[in-house]
């Protein structure tokens, strides 16, 4: 049996009604997010944001860094680092697998 969509934590399947409803913020600051290329949803077909559940555990953490006075920049700053943290440590991981 095939995995269903919401089993992938990449499958887009939650609207910025949903999303905002779940992180108790404003639609516009989720849109503004996109905007500001912090966390950019995928478009259903007739345009509309579609995030995944991937993208709601970013917007958690977006959440926090604003919470704590960080800027737009500067959050996308954060999160291109973590990003890159996580790559290198599974590179050392792999590393360490030789």
């Amino acid at each position: 049996m095939s995995p269903l969509p919401f089993d992938d934590p990449a499958a887009p399947l939650y609207s910025v009604g949903q999303v905002a409803g779940m992180l108790a913020v404003q639609p516009a600051f989720l849109r503004r997010l996109d905007t500001h290329a912090v966390v950019s949803p995928a478009r259903s077909d007739g345009g509309q944001r579609r995030y995944s559940r991937h993208q709601v555990e970013q917007l958690q953490q977006v959440c926090a860094l604003v919470d704590e006075g960080v800027t737009l920049p500067g959050v996308r700053h954060v999160l291109g680092l973590r990003a890159r943290v996580a790559e290198l440590e599974a590179e050392v991981a792999r590393l360490r697998r030789r």
